[in-house]
């Protein structure tokens, strides 16, 4: 499989999207309560410039578990 960095950009984003579906499935057990506590980010940048207007609004959830997924994604992409 080819390098670049397409590949690495939708590793990372499998990686995460698992590590944060195996935290929702282990959410109901309290034993993987350190798995699945988040830990929120937001930024909203707005502007008007009477031209034109925008309003942005991101927001990261990361845990453990999804940073876990990374890491392996990461290593994955790396033994290719």
């Amino acid at each position: 499989m080819k390098k670049n960095s397409l590949t690495f950009v939708v590793f990372v984003l499998v990686g995460l999207l698992a590590g944060t579906i195996i935290s929702q499935l282990l959410a109901p057990y309290s034993f993987f309560s350190f798995l699945t506590h988040s830990a929120q980010i937001t930024w909203q940048p707005r502007a008007d410039l009477s031209i034109i207007k925008y309003d942005l609004h991101l927001q990261i959830k990361l845990n453990l578990a999804s940073i876990l997924g990374l890491v392996l994604a990461i290593w994955i992409y790396r033994k290719l």
